[in-house]
């Protein structure tokens, strides 16, 4: 990744919060992807209630719901049998949060008269966006305003907003005028793939609308995927006011007119919900959200605040990772904790996009990025809410049923490699379709989870039915070479600078460690729960004679090993392709994939991010600590980093292998790739799996966390830069908290009766009559 010209560390060095105190058009944009609110279904971009009218260019005021989304048919101009037919993409749904303010005939705007102060923060304790202003007209009146907004954690249908006006100068005419509006679109992806759709104007029509005192909302339909959506908002202004209301065929107001006296204030209160039929009947919509509504009114913006600083407090006394001695990576990480849980879906139903729910990228689309760098984060923060991830999983299984045998497998599922619903939406398969091991990275979390939990219930209704069918792919795929060696050709591995090779490291491996668990769990079931076995085999049509395949094409898989080098061959040909000319590549062509045609990468030793290092992390017991120094350093020659997944990797195995500068370094790189902007896109949404990536850092980096057969082991080593850290994981029914200072590691229980666990080797058994252990490092 080329060094970025961006300004560092916009915001004052605050453990909590992050905040601004002066606006600014030129990271308008940037600044309502940071200050987004989300609660895993609903997320709003940070743009003010009453609009903006800054430059083009400089804003995206979006709302979005997790898992919302219309299709669209994808256009070829050469077709081809089993490429994905249908895109799917989240959808930019009504803007219920405006609030407009007039000032006697002068409406308010950021952008006229003169801001004499101006200060917005997000506090990652309460979770309210709060922002304070004085603000002058042209006119010279002068008023202060103050807002706080929330979505709530306890209701994932629910948002807040308190809105108080205070005329400092005059006494007057004061006009507040609350809007649902539906003149909404998605922004056009153009040139750049990550950016957003391919689809112009708007996806939802308007087929109803209700309006009646104080309360709005919008009935509309998308177009191909069919689904209803109310969007509606009830306004509450005590004192005395005149209300009027007007209906477009889109836009639907509430005008309250108030007598304002100077320096008194004039609070509304406004609550908004979303209510679709991917969740609800569409005759129970409306009935829903008026319900909604009228309870959260009932309960007061100052009881839902409460409710989600308690909600956070809880989070937070599991979740919490302290750093002492950077107090800027210490706002970073409490920043991608919060976004994290902002975004992530935990209805079952909806999983967490590569933007979350704070922007367009990528379409809203799910991919891998959630078992292998996010689900970790939530398995040890916030198992329950793991669980629901992987029954969205277990959810999508029919789908990919269906996909694979579009791909010609007689047998098993293939799980898709973008999707929001199930189906595959990957239209560019070389990069998508082909890497193969989504199933294999399903799998493992799974296994993470398995042996973290212990939950046999999860695995006997979701969890072996998942593992098994993806296990049966690698079979229908691989064959037997004439040496008796098991390949796996034409996959793509997770560098997506390579791409239709045969025997791709990781793929292998982790294809190995698949087929491995899930002989394993049906050995389990067939000795300990046999009805329970018989039922999910006769429900897979699956063979008797199957397990044993699976062991001997793992047993038989094809790692790919260059003697010369003493590495492990990213895959069969990756070694003898010429060396991308990185000299001679100006820092203005990177990312690669914006700057060259596909095949001219492909055909060079070039990677976008981890693979071959990757598996180092996920597999790491099978390898020796000098196989994983050779293989780091040369692959590190060869990356780029243009992904936002790479870093991280990099950070933990460089920091495995005793290159802490460089370790230190790359995590740095992902703990602030948002809030400083590093990769120059976070205005189009945050990076939720480099957000993840950096408690990967802390945990399996700096504290050298890794489970083996079940087991849970330590290696903690700290940074230079800091004085200390301290996080907590749950394990095996208990919650247990490391403390690493520079001359020991304190370890506590802090739930459960017993925990077992390795220290640089050493085997520690804890109970909570012995709840400190402290060791040196």
């Amino acid at each position: 990744m080329q060094p970025s010209d961006r300004p560092q560390h916009t915001f004052p060095l605050e453990a909590w919060c992050i905040r601004e105190t002066s606006f600014d058009t030129a990271s308008h944009f940037l600044d309502e992807t940071l200050f987004a609110l989300g609660n895993g279904y609903i997320g709003l971009r940070g743009a003010h209630e009453e609009g903006y009218s800054g430059p083009a260019g400089t804003s995206l005021d979006g709302t979005y719901l997790n898992g919302f989304y219309e299709s669209e048919p994808i256009h070829y101009p050469e077709a081809a049998y089993g490429l994905a037919k249908t895109n799917q993409f989240m959808l930019n749904v009504p803007n219920a949060k405006g609030i407009a303010l007039w000032l006697e005939d002068e409406r308010f705007d950021l952008l006229e008269g003169k801001l004499e102060r101006y200060e917005r923060s997000l506090d990652f304790r309460t979770g309210i966006l709060l922002r304070t202003l004085e603000w002058t007209s042209p006119q010279g009146r002068r008023v202060a305003v103050t807002s706080r907004r929330l979505v709530s954690f306890d209701d994932k249908h629910l948002f807040a907003i308190e809105y108080e006006v205070v005329a400092l100068n005059f006494s007057g005419r004061v006009r507040l005028v609350s809007s649902v509006d539906g003149a909404v679109k998605n922004i056009e992806a153009g040139d750049d793939p990550r950016v957003g759709s391919a689809v112009s104007g708007q996806s939802l029509r308007v087929v109803d609308s209700q309006q009646g005192p104080n309360f709005s909302a919008l009935v509309q339909r998308t177009s191909n995927s069919g689904f209803m959506l109310v969007s509606a908002a009830q306004t509450e202004l005590r004192g005395i006011y005149e209300l009027t209301q007007s209906r477009g065929e889109q836009r639907l107001e509430q005008t309250y007119t108030v007598a304002a006296l100077e320096g008194e204030a004039v609070r509304l209160c406004k609550f908004g919900c979303y209510y679709s039929s991917r969740d609800y009947p569409e005759s129970e919509l409306m009935v829903r959200a008026k319900e909604t509504l009228a309870l959260a009114q009932g309960q007061g913006f100052r009881a839902l605040a409460q409710a989600q600083e308690q909600y956070l407090a809880n989070f937070w006394q599991q979740a919490d990772v302290q750093i002492a001695g950077d107090d800027a990576l210490q706002q970073g990480i409490h920043f991608n904790q919060f976004h994290l849980l902002q975004s992530v879906g935990r209805d079952g139903k909806t999983n967490i996009s590569a933007k979350g729910v704070t922007g367009e990228g990528y379409e809203g689309h799910y991919f891998w990025d959630t078992e292998i760098y996010i689900f970790p984060f939530f398995l040890y923060s916030k198992p329950e809410i793991a669980k629901k991830l992987l029954e969205y999983r277990y959810a999508g299984l029919a789908k990919a049923r269906e996909r694979a045998r579009q791909m010609s497998h007689a047998v098993g599922a293939l799980y898709p490699w973008r999707t929001i619903a199930g189906e595959e939406c990957s239209a560019y398969f070389p990069a998508g379709t082909a890497q193969y091991h989504i199933n294999a990275d399903i799998a493992y979390s799974i296994k993470l989870y398995m042996e973290a939990t212990g939950d046999l219930d999860y695995l006997i209704r979701y969890g072996a039915e998942i593992v098994m069918e993806t296990a049966r792919i690698w079979i229908g795929l691989g064959c037997y070479d004439r040496a008796g060696r098991y390949c796996i050709n034409q996959v793509t591995g997770p560098d997506e600078y390579t791409a239709l090779v045969n025997n791709n490291y990781y793929t292998n491996a982790m294809a190995q460690m698949h087929l491995n668990f899930a002989a394993a769990i049906a050995e389990q079931l067939q000795t300990e729960h046999p009805a329970e076995y018989a039922r999910i085999a006769a429900l897979a049509g699956l063979d008797a004679a199957e397990p044993a395949e699976w062991r001997r094409a793992a047993a038989l898989m094809l790692l790919p090993y260059d003697e010369a080098l003493q590495i492990h061959a990213q895959d069969d040909s990756f070694l003898s392709k010429k060396k991308w000319d990185f000299a001679a590549t100006p820092k203005e062509n990177y990312p690669l994939l914006l700057n060259y045609h596909p095949m001219v990468i492909y055909r060079h030793q070039v990677c976008k991010q981890a693979d071959v290092v990757l598996a180092l992390l996920l597999l790491g017991e099978q390898f020796t600590l000098d196989d994983k120094r050779r293989d780091f350093d040369y692959y590190e020659a060869v990356t780029t980093h243009d992904s936002s997944l790479s870093s991280c990797i990099f950070s933990i195995i460089a920091s495995e292998v005793g290159y802490h500068d460089k370790a230190y370094d790359y995590f740095m790189e992902t703990a602030r790739l948002d809030l400083d902007d590093t990769h120059g896109n976070t205005h189009y949404g945050v990076h939720t799996a480099a957000m993840a990536g950096t408690w990967m850092g802390v945990a399996y980096g700096f504290a050298g966390m890794r489970v083996f057969d079940g087991a849970l082991h330590f290696a903690p080593t700290l940074p230079k830069q800091w004085q200390h850290y301290t996080f907590k994981i749950h394990f095996q029914g208990a919650l247990l908290e490391l403390r690493v200072e520079p001359a020991r590691v304190e370890y506590r229980l802090l739930q459960g009766e017993t925990l077992g666990f390795h220290h640089h080797g050493e085997r520690i058994e804890m109970t909570l009559a012995t709840p400190v252990q402290s060791r040196s490092h």
